[in-house]
C-alpha cells in the first residue's frame, strides 16, 4: 500500500535533483555574479584568450625552429652565402632545404593571419595548411634525394610534418574547446546574473519607508 506513495516520492526528490541550477539561482550572490562577469568582459577586451595565444606562441616557434635547422644544415654545407646561392639562386626540388623553409613561412601567416588577426572559430584554416604540408613532405621525401645527404635529410622533414600535426591538434583539441566553454560560462552567468536580478531586488532604503503625519485631532 506504502509502494505508491514511494515511488512518488522518490521520482519529486529525482525531479527536485535533476534541476540544480533553479536551486543556484535562488543561492547566487548577485555581486559574485556581476564579478563573474566583469571577468569574461575582461578577456573579451583582450582580444584573445589566453590558449590562443599559447597557439601563435607555437606558430612562431615553428617558424623559428624550422629557420634554426635550416641554417644549421647551410652552415654545415660549407658556409650560409655559398649555400644559399647554391639552394636559392640554383633551386633544385631535389636537393635544396629551402622549400621546406617556405612552407614553415606559409603556416606561420596562414595560422597567424586566421587565428591572431582574423581570430577565426573555425578549423579549417589549419585543416588547410596541415593537409598542404602533408602533401608536399610526402612528395619531396617520395621523389627527392634528401635521404642521401646525411641527417638533415631526414631531421627536416620530420620535424616539419611533427610541428603541422601539433599545431592542428592543439587548436582543435585545445583552443577550440576552451574558448567555447568559456562562451557557454559567460552566457550562463550573464543569464544567472539577470534571473538573481529578477529574484533578489535591491535592498529598499530607509527613505522608501516613512509614516504618514498623525492627523490633527477633531480635523
Amino acid at each position: 500500500m506504502n509502494r505508491v506513495p514511494g515511488e512518488a516520492e522518490n521520482a519529486h526528490s529525482s525531479s527536485v535533483e535533476s534541476c540544480p541550477s533553479l536551486r543556484d539561482i535562488h543561492s547566487i550572490n548577485p555581486a559574485q555574479l556581476m564579478a563573474r562577469i566583469e571577468s569574461y568582459e575582461g578577456r573579451e577586451k583582450k582580444g584573445i584568450s589566453d590558449v590562443r595565444r599559447t597557439f601563435c606562441l607555437f606558430v612562431t616557434f615553428d617558424l623559428l625552429f624550422i629557420t634554426l635547422l635550416w641554417i644549421i644544415e647551410l652552415n654545415v654545407k660549407g658556409g650560409i652565402e655559398t649555400a644559399l646561392k647554391k639552394e636559392v639562386l640554383k633551386y633544385d626540388y631535389s636537393s635544396s632545404y629551402f622549400d621546406i623553409f617556405l612552407l614553415a613561412v606559409f603556416r606561420f601567416k596562414v595560422l597567424i593571419l586566421a587565428y591572431a588577426m582574423c581570430r577565426l572559430r573555425h578549423w579549417w584554416a589549419i585543416a588547410f595548411t596541415t593537409a598542404v604540408t602533408s602533401a608536399f613532405l610526402l612528395a619531396k621525401v617520395i621523389i627527392s634525394q634528401l635521404f642521401s645527404q646525411g641527417a638533415f635529410g631526414y631531421v627536416l622533414p620530420i620535424i616539419s610534418f611533427i610541428l603541422a600535426w601539433i599545431e592542428t591538434w592543439f587548436l582543435d583539441f585545445k583552443v577550440l574547446p576552451q574558448e567555447a566553454e568559456e562562451e557557454n560560462r559567460f552566457l550562463i552567468a550573464q543569464d544567472a546574473s539577470e534571473r538573481a536580478a529578477l529574484l533578489h531586488p535591491g535592498v529598499l532604503s530607509d527613505g522608501q519607508f516613512y509614516s504618514p503625519p498623525e492627523s490633527v485631532a477633531g480635523s
